[in-house]
């Protein structure tokens, strides 16, 4: 974090309904240059929609959302998709196509995303993708031929391949075992140290969070109630927040 500079993401106000459901109640959250903070919530309290409105895939109801200096929703469709290509999503169920092998699998975003690389530089993109996620040797697998962790690792590369200076995790550790979630939190830093970005980490897992969050927001009944290291968030007697950790938490050797 870079002392006086302005968060890359700042989210004053939002609020967001569905129907009667109010979803978000009035959320505030920086996001600061090589930061990564963890949203961290039970599932259905939120959080992935708060990513959805981080990169405008859904219109807040009121508020607003700064990204990379950006009003996202006040944005046309061009300077929007200009923007998206800044910010990596890696969806919780990484969004492989299952036709392609891994390396059309991160041939693709590229050559949607960027124009005039040569053969030899869209060959290298993918290997420094591949080598930055542990996966090297991995070019000709298909998706059906990985494991959950190895394609949450692709998945990872293919945002990657980008060059973002922001990610967003939507629950990288949904669905595998703790050795494996153990690796993937490690990937999560590893990413942001070899490449400087700003991150932000939806999970209700809470072994990610004090893994790899810098920060955490605890997201309950809508709105952030507590925000600081996971140990201070944590120092509560909050009957909501207690319970939370009580619940879910388990230490690992």
């Amino acid at each position: 974090m870079t002392a006086g500079a302005p968060p890359v993401i700042s989210i004053r106000g939002l609020y967001k309904a569905f129907g009667d459901l109010e979803v978000l109640q009035g959320i505030d959250l920086d996001v600061h240059k090589a930061e990564n903070v963890v949203v961290l919530g039970r599932s259905g309290s939120g959080k992935s929609v708060l990513i959805k409105l981080v990169v405008a895939l859904l219109k807040p109801d009121y508020g607003e959302v700064v990204v990379l200096g950006q009003h996202v929703h006040q944005l046309k469709q061009k300077e929007l998709d200009a923007l998206r290509r800044r910010v990596g999503f890696s969806f919780q169920h990484s969004a492989l196509y299952d036709s392609m092998n891994v390396s059309e699998n991160l041939e693709f975003p590229l050559r949607m995303n960027t124009s005039g690389l040569s053969t030899g530089e869209v060959r290298d993109r993918i290997q420094q993708a591949l080598e930055a996620v542990g996966l090297a040797q991995s070019h000709k697998q298909m998706p059906s031929e990985l494991s959950g962790g190895q394609r949450k690792r692709i998945g990872i590369a293919r945002t990657l391949i980008l060059q973002p200076e922001i990610m967003l995790y939507d629950e990288p550790t949904a669905g595998l075992d703790p050795v494996t979630s153990g690796e993937i939190n490690e990937l999560i830093q590893q990413v942001r140290e070899k490449f400087h970005t700003a991150s932000i980490i939806i999970t209700h897992d809470l072994t990610c969070a004090r893994a790899t969050g810098d920060r955490v927001a605890m997201l309950l009944d809508g709105q952030m109630l507590r925000v600081g290291s996971f140990d201070e968030v944590f120092d509560t007697q909050d009957p909501r927040i207690t319970g939370f950790y009580k619940y879910n938490f388990t230490e690992h050797p």
